[in-house]
């Protein structure tokens, strides 16, 4: 049987043979894989905050496998955790999914959630748990990609970047073609584009670049959702034809699993400078622990620090290929030990093929942890970590938009200053002598999207209504 033709037998069979493989992985040292201990640097840090001045200075943070659980690791490694009276016990999470709902349900005191996930549980989208989480800090910026297989590459797809040096202001729409074209040739079981999580920013660009592109995402694909490290098998055994995820898992489709996938855009290609993980907590944490919430903070940022310095990057590539954290390294001697993990956080990111063209270009801000390139429109004082309510306006404009809500909320201003706390951030910032910036909207210039259309705060409704492709109800969804 042809590789690319699997029945349902053969797909059950290969999920079974994926997830006994990933159960044996586990258990050939331990079933927990988190980071355990304090290392040397660690215990060597001098402590600024006493445990005992901590009204909970033994608390549980939740991770993901990958690349951005790198200010999680360096705050363990480095010992910033320990520098403002915490013990922390870092827990990896399966998914993005477990790791919100680790938060909602107590088992973790803070986590990253997905961007979207803070706003989207305080309005009750759909897909999303209802319950009053908040974030005050970003952990990144960017770090994201969209990955499609290599049948979309025979028809004829090409990475974003190659439409716009063949087509300039036709890019959109000859994507658009392309893309139509190929999923007008499949079956409705190959008409699947995987993300992390409902309900959330990677959702909702997938569907906004299909939409610029004049294909309508809730009639010509479906969406699922798959864990980032099942990402890589799923598309292998055909179970999805294109995914979006964070790295090292679109690096993998490229280069640990040659002829699995190409990277066809990277989110900054969606939206330049857009917020990708929140550091979420219950309120009830912050309103409870006030003191706990703020060391938390002030070891995040510290951590991002370490990470945004370009000397220190090569160190937290290699931190990120341990067991404990993303685990991703190559099984080939004499490979260096951060092929999969480097592009994300050095910048040479490889956007792969199968021409044997080198599509590597390097870039300052394929993640941003801290400090934002000056190719980014940016404001006075402003830093990756700074959160910007407005933001939050544009994610519900997008839950919206896609029907997992009715309508943007009329009190949409309060739902922002109640989730996004910039008033909280500001404040911890401050204390550490940090800047930011006066205010907490700002308007999204035209050039920073993908469609070259600007972002508003103060007329949401109207930002919704232009857009001719949306929802006009809510709809369900197809969760795998």
């Amino acid at each position: 049987m042809s590789e690319n033709h699997w029945t349902r037998r053969d797909f059950i069979k290969g999920i079974g043979a994926t997830t006994a493989g990933l159960a044996l992985s586990s258990c050939a040292i331990s079933g927990d894989r988190s980071a355990k201990g304090l290392t040397e640097a660690a215990l060597a840090v001098e402590q600024v905050v006493r445990p005992q001045d901590l009204e909970k200075p033994d608390i549980t943070v939740g991770y993901v496998p990958v690349n951005d659980c790198a200010p999680f690791a360096i705050a363990w490694k480095k010992g910033f955790f320990r520098k403002y009276g915490l013990n922390v016990k870092l827990n990896r999470e399966a998914s993005w999914g477990n790791s919100r709902d680790g938060l909602i349900f107590g088992r973790l005191d803070a986590a990253p959630v997905v961007s979207g996930a803070v706003t989207n549980a305080r309005i009750g989208a759909e897909g999303a748990r209802h319950a009053p989480l908040c974030a005050a800090m970003t952990i990144h910026r960017h770090g994201n990609a969209m990955t499609m297989n290599k049948e979309m590459w025979d028809f004829g797809i090409r990475p974003w970047y190659e439409y716009q040096q063949k087509y300039g202001d036709g890019a959109l729409e000859a994507f658009g073609r392309d893309f139509r074209g190929y999923f007008d040739k499949q079956p409705p079981e190959k008409k699947i584009w995987a993300v992390v999580l409902s309900s959330a920013i990677y959702e909702y660009f997938v569907r906004y670049i299909s939409a610029a592109a004049g294909v309508d995402p809730l009639k010509e694909f479906r969406v699922i959702i798959v864990s980032p490290p099942q990402m890589v098998t799923n598309m292998r055994i055909g179970a999805m034809q294109a995914y979006m995820v964070a790295e090292p898992w679109n690096t993998r489709a490229i280069q640990g699993n040659e002829g699995i996938g190409f990277t066809f855009a990277q989110g900054k290609e969606v939206w330049q400078g857009h917020p990708d993980r929140l550091l979420g907590v219950m309120e009830s944490f912050i309103v409870n622990y006030p003191k706990t919430y703020r060391s938390l903070v002030k070891a995040m940022i510290e951590a991002c620090q370490y990470c945004s310095k370009p000397e220190n990057r090569q160190e937290v590539a290699e931190l990120l290929t341990e067991r404990s954290f993303t685990g991703a390294k190559p099984k080939k001697p004499g490979v260096p030990i951060t092929k999969f993990t480097a592009p994300g956080i050095i910048g040479n990111y490889n956007y792969g093929g199968f021409d044997g063209q080198d599509r590597t270009i390097n870039a300052d801000d394929t993640t941003i942890f801290y400090d934002i390139p000056d190719n980014i429109p940016h404001e006075i004082g402003e830093h990756s970590t700074f959160l910007w309510r407005s933001r939050s306006l544009w994610l519900m404009t997008q839950a919206a938009r896609w029907g997992q809500i009715k309508e943007i909320p009329k009190n949409a201003n309060k739902v922002a200053e109640q989730g996004w706390r910039t008033d909280l951030y500001r404040d911890i910032a401050a204390e550490m002598g940090i800047q930011c910036p006066k205010e907490d909207y700002k308007i999204e210039p035209p050039e920073v999207f993908i469609d070259k259309k600007g972002f508003d705060p103060s007329d949401p409704v109207g930002y919704l209504n232009s857009f001719a492709i949306r929802a006009n109800a809510p709809t369900r969804f197809f969760m795998s």
